[in-house]
């Protein structure tokens, strides 16, 4: 009964209903051009690079990050990822050049000027990635029908398609962003991760149907798939939710016949501050080298590009580990600010017991946060190659994909945002939260996706 009142409270509050009505029917459109088939291309070929994204650890990613447009050769096909990959590169120059950085504190008008340059590097990205991206489908169609089509001036007004289909992805996750529920971009991925879902469980399902010839364990193993699944994805939603309470005295001040102040609150700070990002900041990264190798590597499967083609072996899955940690802390150092939280709480007449205000609580909380960074990062990275352990154990490609890494990861993050705005919409209103018990955590700190 109370799934159904909390329901009729979301519904009950006009401009949250019209926020996911509008999520809702951006995400119909999305959905509807994943299905829109590049002008050209004959889909019953389209099963040739079908086979090519099932035989491809890192295609099967960009197919599950695009919800199934890349296996399709759909207008969509390179997805949300060059749009990620250009904010990457963005971001690492704020660092580095003062130019940026003098961008970045300009505010509003900064913003406006870095997210500027942002499309125009994602243009840049996908002028690349196009190109690459077709004559590759040529040849594995190619490979398989003896069919060779798309030639120069073909993959030139293609790529231009492919280019204007991701930017349209842009533009409609910036608008959930803007008149929607939760993180657009963050939600677009979500969509395409959940599409992919359904399929590879029920495929996983009759994988270990006894009738089946390759069947392993039978229904028992996947039911223990399922309690392992469960148990990964709360040990997920600890991690993004973990905190490190951190107390705060305020001083008392008397104004007339009024106290103020003299009370203790709490900054919470979580163990997983960069929140997802750091998993779709390393996978974009490692997308780059198959991207400039033509999205594969050579025929007998060596060289340098084989081996972070094949996410089931060793050296991609350490050196997504190692750039999931550095980017742990990349991220939560231009999200986390201990010196301007210092200086927030000398203005308000705050401290930490036992700390002088000022830069003592600065240094204080850039120590916490280096302790509760590296554990956390650990962890994130731990989880983001489970799903090469769960290959090694039989489950299936598509679905081992949901035992961890950026999947497992996007689902759990995204959800709890989308579900932490919900009930500030609620809360706002002065109806109950989505949970009988409690709030979700990190609901005062911010949007961390």
């Amino acid at each position: 009964m109370r799934f159904f009142k909390t329901l009729k409270n979301i519904w009950t509050i006009e401009e949250l209903r019209q926020r996911l009505v509008i999520t809702f029917l951006l995400v119909v459109v999305y959905r509807l051009g994943c299905q829109v088939v590049l002008p050209g291309i004959s889909p019953e070929d389209l099963k040739a690079l079908a086979t090519f994204t099932n035989s491809s650890g890192l295609m099967q990613l960009l197919d599950m990050f695009s919800g199934g447009a890349f296996s399709q050769a759909s207008i969509f096909a390179l997805g949300i990822m060059p749009y990620i990959t250009a904010s990457i590169v963005i971001q690492l120059l704020g660092m580095v050049l003062p130019s940026f950085q003098k961008m970045q504190r300009e505010g509003e008008s900064g913003r406006q000027k870095l997210n500027q340059y942002t499309r125009y590097l994602t243009v840049l990205i996908l002028i690349l990635q196009g190109p690459a991206y077709l004559v590759n489908l040529r040849m594995q169609v190619a490979a398989v029908t003896g069919t060779a089509y798309m030639g120069f001036w073909t993959i030139c007004y293609l790529t231009l398609i492919l280019a204007a289909g991701s930017m349209f992805i842009m533009w409609l996750g910036e608008r959930i962003t803007d008149r929607g529920i939760g993180n657009g971009i963050s939600f677009i991925i979500l969509v395409g991760i959940i599409a992919r879902l359904p399929e590879a469980m029920f495929f996983e399902f009759v994988s270990r149907m006894p009738g089946d010839a390759m069947a392993q364990g039978g229904l028992v193993m996947f039911l223990v798939e399922i309690i392992l699944l469960f148990a990964v994805t709360v040990g997920a939603v600890l991690l993004v939710q973990g905190t490190r309470k951190v107390p705060v005295q305020y001083a008392k001040r008397i104004v007339g016949n009024k106290q103020y102040g003299g009370v203790r609150q709490y900054i919470p700070l979580k163990v997983n501050a960069a929140g997802v990002m750091p998993i779709i900041f390393a996978q974009a990264i490692m997308f780059v080298p198959i991207t400039l190798s033509g999205f594969g590597a050579s025929e007998d499967g060596s060289g340098f590009f084989a081996a972070f083609a094949d996410i089931n072996g060793f050296w991609y899955n350490a050196v997504y580990f190692v750039m999931i940690v550095a980017f742990t802390y990349f991220y939560t150092a231009i999200t986390v600010r201990p010196t301007q939280m210092a200086e927030d709480m000398k203005r308000n007449n705050g401290f930490i017991p036992g700390v002088k205000p000022g830069k003592k609580t600065a240094e204080y909380l850039d120590s916490i946060m280096s302790r509760i960074t590296l554990p956390g990062s650990i962890f994130l990275g731990i989880v983001a190659i489970l799903p090469a352990f769960a290959r090694f154990f039989g489950i299936s490609s598509n679905f081992a994909q949901f035992f961890g890494g950026t999947s497992l990861l996007i689902l759990v993050g995204v959800v709890l945002d989308t579900l932490q705005q919900i009930e500030s919409h609620l809360m706002m209103h002065h109806y109950d939260g989505l949970m009988k018990d409690g709030k979700i955590k990190g609901r005062t700190t911010g949007n961390a996706y």
